[in-house]
């Protein structure tokens, strides 16, 4: 059974990352082979051929869209795939054509819901033909959240049968004895700097645990809303306690200094940060929005929170940051529930399930 992923591979966020950790534990499956399709050189792809998949870069920086189409054609016009595996909505248009010529299934997942932003006419239009594409082309849609999954049915009528949900999973460090500073309790959290994931109200929070001399923020990553974060952090005299400590290859070592991971995000599929935080034993602050709750319960793993008052966020703070027990406890349940139901294991079951289904084989 030959699978082909189709990735853009220009970022490494949460969607990379978990289309890394799947493939790599399909490779271990019998009877797989797997190819992987990017449209852009970088972190991605050296992964990957690191471990040994087969992977073609074509380059949406130097080809059109048509001729990366005929190139993709050509390399897999022999060897067609069973099964295109798509991430985004260029990805869905070229696995669709692809599929017209090949016969090949279209599998398609969805790591989270369009962000609800204004935008031109001409992306408009592209959005609402993905969908279209999604609903009636694609024979299987995979949602990585119930959220999402609730949405494609009420919202874009889609058949139930077509949507299925599997939730993300990350790879498991090795259990070790939870430890806490908490005369240096440090708040951390890691994404894109873009509106969705609303890093100001990060800011905000921290406000209001100005005076607590022991507590510290730290936020890895990039994007266009660096400069402004940084003027807010000088603005509320935070220098001293709110760190950007900008893009991390290493994420263990940014997990393993931190004593609670937060998320202020307007909306989420699956987070993989949250995944992964959990996985190193920490509690969880996170809004009650998306898939959050699907993975977080509240008062076990960490604090889900109603609204987007900062306040709210800095008392579950210092509720952990005043009761070690409160935090021990947490900090077990969150590794116990990352092993039981987060396992990257038991999402490569998910897909793998999903594969032999369409292409007849025995599950």
């Amino acid at each position: 059974m030959h699978i082909c992923h189709v990735i853009s591979g220009d970022l490494w966020a949460g969607a990379e990352v978990m289309a890394c950790q799947l493939l790599k534990s399909l490779q271990l499956s019998q009877g797989i082979k797997l190819s992987v399709l990017l449209l852009n050189d970088g972190r991605l792809a050296s992964e990957l051929r690191e471990s040994g998949i087969q992977v073609f870069v074509i380059s949406e920086q130097d080809n059109s869209f048509i001729k990366i189409f005929l190139t993709a054609f050509r390399l897999f016009s022999n060897n067609p795939p069973d099964v295109f595996h798509t991430h985004r909505y260029k990805e869905n248009f070229l696995g669709y054509l692809l599929s017209i010529f090949m016969s090949s299934h279209l599998v398609a997942t969805q790591h989270g819901l369009p962000e609800f932003k204004k935008i031109s006419f001409i992306e408009t239009i592209k959005s609402r033909l993905n969908f279209f594409l999604l609903r009636f082309f694609f024979h299987q849609v995979v949602a990585v959240s119930e959220d999402i999954k609730s949405f494609f049915i009420d919202e874009y009528f889609f058949d139930k049968k077509r949507v299925i949900t599997v939730h993300n999973g990350v790879n498991l460090p090795v259990h070790s004895q939870y430890k806490v500073d908490f005369f240096r309790f440090i708040i951390g959290s890691a994404g894109r700097f873009f509106p969705v994931k609303d890093y100001f109200l990060l800011v905000s929070v921290a406000k209001f645990l100005l005076q607590e001399s022991g507590v510290y923020f730290v936020l890895a990553g990039e994007g266009p809303q660096r400069e402004s974060l940084e003027k807010l952090i000088e603005d509320s005299l935070l220098q001293d306690h709110f760190h950007l400590v900008g893009h991390k290859e290493d994420m263990d070592s940014f997990y393993s200094g931190l004593s609670v991971y937060i998320n202020t995000s307007v909306h989420e599929g699956i987070p993989m940060t949250i995944l992964e935080a959990m996985a190193r034993g920490l509690p969880i602050i996170a809004p009650r929005v998306g898939g959050i709750p699907e993975v977080v319960d509240d008062g076990v793993q960490g604090f889900l929170i109603d609204g987007r008052d900062p306040e709210a966020f800095a008392e579950k703070i210092m509720l952990l940051y005043n009761d070690k027990e409160l935090w021990q406890r947490m900090s077990v349940a969150a590794r116990e529930k990352a092993e039981r139901c987060f396992s990257v294991e038991r999402m490569a079951q998910g897909y793998l399930e999903i594969y032999r289904k369409l292409c007849g084989e025995n599950a």
